[in-house]
């Protein structure tokens, strides 16, 4: 079984890394190529390629492994996207920031729980419709912080005017969604019964509120008196009581009845802004997190996303509705609100395209309302579908958008939208 693990690995690393290559020629996050990948090695386009191969390759008694795989480098993956959770943004909430993340939370939220009794009468879904409205109004609020950021940085960006009120919206975004999926998973785990959900509610709020307030700063001091007695290196010992505390906190969030990665995610923030241990661990820590752990999870969604499910012209429309829904709850919303707080229509514009950017985060969330059964796989193939789409929206809209605005200058500058071919001629050149 072992033999068979490895050949997975090598097969899903690759494929990733050569998708991610890919779409970055196109200028699009090598994440989405990534995601992609994973979806091409599952039920919409490997297996029904290469039955035969694909059986000998993904076998059934090897998923157990895959899933404990999956689970881990989703834990260590949110611990780190909890580190690199900026609270700065959150104390300088200025009235723009404030209405663009009200709106880019409520509207999707909203076109959500109506999609939802139409999904619920057409699946014939065993569970209530309750759990599906609260479930697709967070899936289509969420932005996908983590992502932008990166897109942002090597535009340039993140210190724009533009650049400082997404990225601030964007933040208050992705807390609030963490914290109502927290909320919709404490719900369906207690089977709707409201004095247990209730109680989950408070004790996940409860956490959240140690976290930040008792081993935040009890960590700040911690990590000091640390780092001054090791000359700033994280060593052995250090990691090891790190990734012990990792471990806990997610223990202590299953154990409450939500999910794993919402304890990693609060263990991240609880020590973001810490320069000296966001160095100490370095980019080789991330850089295995993201080369290893996120192609074995992307490959887990793309196993579950089979294209070939969406099988009649009704469903069709049914995932074009959503991605229309995700769209002009996002984009439109964010756009016309930005307008209002008195950006021209082409800044409002760019604020509204780097907001409606999901991947990554979207399908975090999308996995655990399958793995939950709030979701059916046909569903599930709708919001992955939506999650790229609005994903891959985002680099042609700035790339149109941005000429005349205060981004250009650090656009042109990054050389980012530069043509391969203008590349390869300057440096001829």
């Amino acid at each position: 079984m072992f033999a068979v693990v490895l050949i997975q690995l090598v097969v899903i690393i690759a494929v990733a890394r050569l998708t991610g290559w890919i779409f970055r020629q196109f200028h699009q996050p090598m994440v989405v190529g990534e995601i992609v990948g994973g979806i091409l090695l599952g039920p919409s386009l490997f297996q029904p390629l290469a039955p035969e191969l694909w059986a000998t390759i993904f076998r059934p008694e090897v998923q157990p492994a895959f899933q404990i795989i999956k689970e881990l480098g989703l834990v260590l993956l949110l611990f780190i996207v909890g580190m690199e959770f900026d609270f700065s943004h959150l104390r300088h909430l200025g009235r723009a920031a404030v209405m663009i993340s009200i709106v880019g939370i409520a509207l999707p939220f909203i076109f959500g729980l109506g999609l939802a009794p139409l999904l619920h009468s057409q699946m014939e879904m065993q569970r209530p419709l309750w759990g599906l409205c609260l479930f697709m109004g967070t899936a289509l609020s969420i932005t996908a912080l983590p992502v932008l950021g990166r897109m942002m940085m090597e535009l340039g960006i993140t210190k724009t005017k533009l650049g400082t009120v997404t990225i601030t919206a964007a933040a208050v975004d992705d807390a609030a969604a963490w914290i109502l999926l927290a909320s919709i998973v404490a719900a369906v785990r207690s089977q709707f019964d409201p004095a247990q959900t209730l109680l989950m509610i408070l004790q996940t709020m409860g956490f959240v509120a140690i976290m930040l307030l008792v081993i935040r700063p009890l960590m700040r001091k911690l990590l000091d008196f640390y780092f001054a007695r090791t000359e700033n290196r994280l060593e052995l010992l250090g990691l090891s009581a790190l990734l012990i505390l990792l471990m806990l906190c997610g223990w202590i969030t299953l154990k409450i009845g939500v999910f794993a990665e919402f304890g990693a995610f609060m263990f991240g923030a609880s020590l973001s802004g810490n320069e000296k241990l966001h160095h100490a661990l370095g980019d080789s820590f991330r850089n295995f997190v993201s080369a290893f752990f996120l192609p074995v999870f992307f490959t887990y969604t793309g196993l579950n996303t089979a294209i070939g499910s969406l099988q009649s012209v009704n469903h069709w429309l049914l995932a074009i509705l959503i991605m229309v829904a995700a769209v002009v709850g996002k984009f439109v919303g964010c756009t016309v609100v930005a307008h209002w707080n008195g950006y021209n229509w082409k800044e409002a514009s760019l604020i509204g395209a780097m907001m409606n950017t999901r991947a990554l985060m979207a399908l975090i969330v999308l996995n655990v309302g399958l793995e939950q059964g709030i979701l059916n796989k046909t569903i599930f193939t709708m919001l992955v579908l939506m999650a790229i789409v609005t994903t891959l929206m985002t680099t042609p809209l700035l790339k149109y958008l941005y000429r005349g605005t205060e981004l250009e200058e650090p656009i042109n500058q990054s050389g980012l939208f530069r043509s391969a071919w203008r590349k390869t001629m300057q440096r001829r050149r």
